[in-house]
């Protein structure tokens, strides 16, 4: 009788503490206030009309400190916030306003199809998204990105994504592809061009497997130090690299022999954000050194929020530990950066590191806007399918 008391004893403590965990779970999940939908539709129709208002031109040429045809992969970047904006939100305009832009380029890459700089070609991700929205039947969409691709699938060349940023640029164009047409080619030179990239340039990569993030490109790499002594990584560069991994996911079946690889970086990559995410829900610009010009950034901190929500939606990373960071930074870049007519504050303009584009303000014109556009949009598109 005394040894069944015990044994009832012991299942009810055991029952308590396993009721009390479930509790708790339950409870932090409840702590936990998913963004509200329609806030998320009007934040991004916002800043969207903000921007198609400043430039109903789709062809127009951007002038700066030079004149750059309208497909540079700054444009290119918020076209495929566009895009996925629209699979959120389909509006006729924003398909109308994809198609306008991809005609005036006729289809091709900036400074022609057999361009291999990653930058020129990123437009060519929304031509095959415009491709597959109107059900694979304007083979001129993707005529000239295949064309480019192949050209470098031909060549033994693969050491052309020597800085991060290249690789979200160029990465979602060869799986894409790869899905597309189900040709393994491109999985294939996608992989070889990645792993240059990772393991070689700059000496021994451009990955730290030591902090699980990665050098902008080799001038970072040690001996470079920040003021504080720490290595430097760059927070939209990170940015890119979580973009280029969630995009590369999306598209290369789980058969692929390298789709491990990308999805344990992914992995590594956003668990080394968790410990330094700011208080205020934003990232430094300079992830390790948080006086290097400190502050809130929204380019980079949106990618991240990409990554994140993308990760939680495919069941990829844990909802539990992932979620109250995402909408921490969603938050943040609600209430700190996208102001009443739509334009973005705190957004970082077009460099290489943290000095670049410094100091931001909440009222700073960028040197070039669309991008920071296309960061909130891809990271809107993810974050409203949260559930």
């Amino acid at each position: 009788m005394k040894q069944v008391l015990m044994r009832g004893a012991f299942f009810a403590l055991m029952f308590g503490v396993l009721y009390s965990c479930s509790v708790q779970k339950q409870t932090m999940a409840k702590n936990v206030n998913l963004p509200d939908k329609k806030e998320i539709l009007d934040v991004s129709r916002r800043a969207n009309q903000y921007f198609m208002n400043k430039w109903p031109d789709a062809g127009k040429e951007v002038v700066g400190k030079k004149v750059w045809p309208s497909n540079l992969w700054t444009r290119a970047v918020y076209y495929e916030g566009l895009m996925a904006l629209y699979k959120i939100d389909p509006k006729k305009e924003y398909y109308d306003y994809a198609i306008d832009w991809s005609q005036k380029h006729n289809w091709d890459m900036m400074r022609g199809t057999y361009t291999r700089n990653a930058d020129n070609q990123a437009c060519g991700q929304t031509y095959l998204d415009l491709y597959e929205i109107d059900g694979k039947k304007n083979p001129e969409r993707i005529k000239f990105v295949k064309a480019s691709m192949d050209s470098m699938i031909a060549s033994k060349k693969s050491d052309d994504w020597w800085w991060i940023d290249a690789l979200q640029m160029g990465m979602p164009i060869f799986t894409k592809l790869g899905r597309i047409t189900g040709e393994q080619k491109y999985f294939d030179k996608n992989y070889e061009m990645y792993a240059f990239t990772k393991y070689k340039h700059g000496g021994n990569g451009l990955y730290n497997p030591k902090d699980k993030l990665w050098w902008r490109d080799k001038s970072f790499v040690l001996p470079y130090k920040e003021p504080n002594g720490e290595d430097c990584y760059w927070s939209r560069g990170n940015g890119w690299v979580v973009a280029s991994l969630a995009r590369t996911l999306e598209d290369t079946p789980e058969s692929d022999p390298h789709y491990k690889e990308y999805l344990q970086d992914y992995k590594d990559l956003l668990s080394a954000l968790l410990p330094i995410q700011r208080e205020d829900g934003f990232w430094n610009v300079s992830l390790h050194d948080p006086g290097n010009f400190g502050g809130k950034e929204m380019t980079g901190t949106a990618l991240f929020v990409y990554g994140m929500a993308y990760g939680i939606n495919k069941g990829l990373i844990d909802k539990k530990t992932y979620l109250p960071v995402v909408v921490k930074a969603w938050s943040a870049i609600v209430k700190d950066s996208v102001q009443p007519n739509g334009f973005l504050g705190w957004v970082q303009g077009t460099g290489k590191e943290p000095k670049d584009g410094q100091p931001l303000a909440i009222d700073k014109q960028p040197d070039f806007e669309d991008y920071g556009l296309g960061c909130l949009l891809l990271a809107a598109s993810e974050v409203y399918q949260l559930k």
